[in-house]
């Protein structure tokens, strides 16, 4: 396999890889515990077979969020939702450490769910926070800023949940997380890639400047599953 194929579905090899730990399967599919993220992994190679097993593990009349470059299941599926993202590669990041940040877990967890319903970076659960290390910064104690580790297709960890508090915007602490967080990923031989909304042009020019450079662009949709 080329050394970005897995990039193509990281969804799918992180769960037959890195985090097959988290991975609920059935048949030809597998997804995230639904406590940890809403990401389902289906094969490169699809057929009747992969959404009649997806229906099966989602249930009927379900909600199942869905991305990648070719996504549509079959017509009994009701689409939701549909959008379009960018996938970007962190080749040029100027990756480093950051005195101020604080590794975040469990103990963290309510304050980590309020700053991202406060200022929604994306998809995030209970125990999302599990995927990899999430970094943080404080202010008079409360935390205002958080960048992570989430998809782990191997060779590669994406960063996610960059996030600021809106009283704490304009003091350049998105970009200091996320060169911490590329730190860390680099550290254990790991290269960094991230996704984001096409329409998220703030988010977009960020990263570039960061050193971010665009690898392709992807699907993100909302299907719900048929009904009994």
């Amino acid at each position: 396999m080329n050394d970005d194929t897995v990039l193509d579905n990281p969804a799918w090899h992180a769960l037959n890889g890195p985090h097959a730990r988290f991975a609920e399967t059935y048949g030809t599919v597998r997804r995230y515990h639904p406590d940890v993220s809403v990401f389902t992994g289906l094969p490169d190679e699809r057929d009747e077979t992969t959404w009649k097993d997806l229906a099966a593990l989602a249930g009927p009349g379900v909600e199942v969020p869905l991305s990648g470059a070719d996504v549509a299941p079959p017509a009994d599926w009701e689409q939701v939702a549909l959008g379009t993202g960018v996938q970007m590669l962190g080749h040029g990041v100027d990756a480093a450490p950051d005195p101020e940040a604080v590794i975040l877990g469990a103990a963290d967890a309510a304050e980590m769910a309020d700053l991202v319903a406060r200022t929604n970076p994306g998809p995030w659960r209970a125990r999302t926070f599990e995927l990899g290390t999430y970094l943080g910064i404080r202010r008079d104690g409360q935390l205002v800023a958080m960048a992570g580790e989430r998809l782990h297709p191997p060779g590669w960890t994406e960063i996610s949940a960059v996030c600021t508090d809106a009283a704490h915007r304009g003091q350049g602490l998105a970009g200091r997380l996320v060169r911490a967080v590329a730190h860390n990923i680099r550290s254990r031989g790991d290269r960094v890639l991230l996704h984001a909304a096409a329409s998220n042009t703030g988010a977009i020019r960020l990263y570039e400047q960061l050193g971010f450079h665009l690898r392709r662009r992807t699907t993100f949709a909302v299907y719900r599953t048929p009904g009994l």
